[in-house]
């Protein structure tokens, strides 16, 4: 997970903690975290590179509607993230 963006890594949190969202609920989920808009321009290449890295899973909810998964690669990464940080922030 070194090589992603803050962005990215939130992404991938986000995904993580929701069943099979939708771009679009992912996109209203980091808006909300975010108190800013984020445009497709940015939200749809950076899962792409999330799903090329192969820490996220896509599929096709219906013609228009893809969703996102986490996979276990995701899983892992996030688990030895949260690892690392516990050794700087005891809470």
């Amino acid at each position: 997970m070194d090589d992603l963006t803050g962005f990215q890594r939130d992404l991938l949190y986000v995904i993580s903690g929701a069943d099979q969202p939708s771009g679009q609920d992912v996109k209203e989920e980091i808006e909300g975290y975010y108190s800013a808009e984020i445009n497709h321009g940015r939200l749809y290449p950076n899962l792409d590179t999330l799903v090329n890295k192969e820490l996220v899973e896509k599929g096709q909810l219906d013609r228009r509607t893809n969703y996102y998964e986490i996979s276990d690669d995701g899983l892992r990464e996030i688990e030895d993230r949260r690892e690392w940080e516990r050794q700087y922030v005891d809470v």
